[in-house]
């Protein structure tokens, strides 16, 4: 005979306890699968941002450092230190002719720059030549240099050889110059509107008419948008200005 004080109630062995061992297995398994299941969907999700966030990156262009042209450089003043803002873009003003040399051009304008203007460095923080390479100039967290009036703190500076007022751009000045600006919005957080020419800082023609066309019609703009944004742009500088100029600057 079953005692009475070790007896339980149907109701409560109903209620409160499962009603086989298999049910607490059914009831596990259950569990389990959908806590597996809610992480695959949150990995599936920070996987897609990842990829997202990896296929709107601007690459960093190929630089030429300072020591691989030969920079001398004197010590900057602490005083000129500075926090990227701007890009400001600007070309040489001097006609690029046929053999040149960036080279020497860099030394020649970082010597002239020390013993005339009393410059440390060179002016512009990159520099592009006619056959696209970019080559650094003074270090970016220092202000540049200018020959017009100006507030040049927190601007980066960038210089494309040739004289854009008589010569066009090559087609490699023009993609180097956009994946350089990408590169350098994305890394500094700058954005579209602080991306300008000299022009719209000073009263100058600098970066010239055929450079600062791309400016006006917004060209230059979305070329570079499209580059942050993981896109591979066709460069096209399509035909000259009605005035001028209309021969293409020696890329030799």
């Amino acid at each position: 005979m079953q005692s009475r004080f070790f007896s339980i109630p149907r109701r409560l062995l109903r209620s409160r306890i499962p009603r086989t061992f298999q049910d607490s297995i059914d009831a596990f398994k259950l569990s389990t699968m959908t806590s597996f299941r809610i992480i695959a969907v949150v990995m599936l999700l920070c996987c897609g941002v990842l990829a997202d966030e990896t296929h709107q990156r601007a690459d960093r262009p190929k630089i030429i450092p300072p020591t691989d042209w030969g920079s001398k450089p004197q010590p900057i003043p602490t005083t000129r230190k500075q926090t990227p803002k701007f890009i400001t873009i600007h070309h040489a003003g001097i006609v690029w002719k046929a053999g040149a040399d960036p080279v020497k051009t860099l030394q020649s304008l970082q010597a002239w720059g020390q013993k005339e203007k009393h410059w440390p460095d060179l002016p512009y923080h990159f520099l592009i030549a006619p056959d696209g390479r970019i080559f650094a100039g003074r270090p970016v967290d220092y202000e540049p240099e200018t020959n017009t009036t100006y507030k040049t703190a927190g601007h980066i500076g960038v210089e494309l050889f040739g004289n854009f007022e008589v010569q066009r751009p090559s087609k490699a000045q023009l993609q180097s110059l956009v994946n350089l600006t990408a590169w350098l919005a994305q890394q500094y957080k700058i954005p579209l509107e602080n991306i300008g020419g000299h022009k719209d800082r000073a009263e100058t023609a600098c970066p010239g008419r055929d450079l600062y066309r791309y400016f006006k019609d917004g060209q230059l703009k979305g070329w570079i948008q499209s580059v942050i944004a993981g896109k591979l742009p066709e460069i096209d500088p399509g035909p000259p200005l009605k005035e001028g100029p209309t021969d293409a600057i020696p890329v030799k």
